[in-house]
């Protein structure tokens, strides 16, 4: 540091109150409206050794709507004014000003519990940026164990490339070859290259048996003309051990979803779908309802888990 820069330094930290607000600084980031409740002392003072310490560059600023906040910035004269105020004779005084310190950082947590407290009970009607299923199912995902999945029925393909981005490999089944054209250029378009795709029923899978760890069914078993035909279809293609989900409606009355969106199926009852999951050779097989969808006709999806015996189960099973 040139010698005119750090004797610019030392007159600057020669004041007791600019002392006390780098002391209170160098725990943390504080708005002026916080320095001045610590420091008890009005506005126009503190802004004015704030602008002090700026202009020789030992402080960054941020603004949050009408407040701005203040920390010490990362600079090379950080060692001295760490040093300074290590060895000044202001103990009293930075006592004090340390519990008003916590005393601040008291209030910020109780005015961050009182807005939520205030919400909670309208929370999940809040428009809220970044909340969004697609992005707490990305979340999810990556929690997902790196393995071959099989998605019969792709729909959109939304589910498709998520499920790309964690997987060693996904199989994509549909009898539109016009849905696997889109799914394709998708994935190129994404550089997502793990995908391959195959027209063809769910009832009748082109694919080896024992070949995948998890198949997952999205909202279409509903199109299925035999639904246990096509659950015994994912119970053959996945290996001992391997993992089911099923997302799907639960039972409801709106004919003309067969007409306008083709499913053959109105939905299917918690103990209707446990009882075709298990028919299929799944165990440990749950359903619950996931979520109603926020637009009129309101319906709910189901979500379904099951599970192949593993090879110590299977063969334990045949003694």
């Amino acid at each position: 540091m040139a010698l005119s820069t750090t004797s610019r330094l030392l007159k600057t930290l020669g004041d007791e109150t600019r002392l006390r607000i780098l002391n209170l600084l160098r725990k943390g980031e504080l708005s002026v409206g916080e320095l001045q409740e610590i420091l008890n002392m009005g506005q126009s003072r503190i802004s004015t050794q704030l602008t002090h310490l700026k202009e020789v560059g030992v402080l960054a600023h941020r603004k949050a709507g009408r407040r701005s906040f203040y920390s010490l910035c990362t600079c090379r004269s950080l060692a001295l004014i760490v040093q300074v105020l290590d060895d000044s004779d202001l103990v009293d005084e930075f006592r004090a000003d340390d519990a008003g310190y916590q005393g601040a950082m008291e209030k910020r947590r109780q005015e961050s519990r009182s807005y939520f407290d205030r919400v909670a009970a309208a929370f999940d009607e809040q428009v809220l940026p970044g909340r969004t299923w697609e992005g707490l199912a990305r979340g999810i995902l990556r929690l997902a164990p790196r393995a071959r999945y099989v998605d019969l029925g792709i729909g959109d393909g939304m589910l498709t490339l998520m499920l790309a981005e964690v997987a060693e490999s996904v199989t994509a089944v549909d009898v539109s070859p016009e849905m696997l054209r889109q799914l394709e250029s998708r994935a190129r378009g994404k550089g997502i290259t793990n995908v391959d795709t195959v027209e063809a029923d769910i009832v009748d899978l082109p694919l080896e048996s024992d070949s995948y760890d998890v198949a997952v069914l999205s909202q279409a078993l509903h199109h299925a003309h035999d639904p246990g035909q096509a659950l015994r279809e994912a119970r053959r293609i996945l290996r001992p051990g391997g993992q089911l989900l099923v997302l799907d409606l639960l039972a409801h009355g709106e004919e003309w979803v067969r007409d306008r969106l083709q499913h053959v199926h109105l939905g299917f009852t918690e103990a209707d779908l446990k009882k075709h999951i298990e028919a299929a050779g799944f165990e440990n097989v749950a359903v619950e309802r996931a979520a109603r969808d926020p637009q009129p006709p309101h319906l709910m999806t189901l979500l379904a888990t099951g599970r192949v015996a593993d090879a110590a189960e299977l063969a334990a099973a045949r003694r």
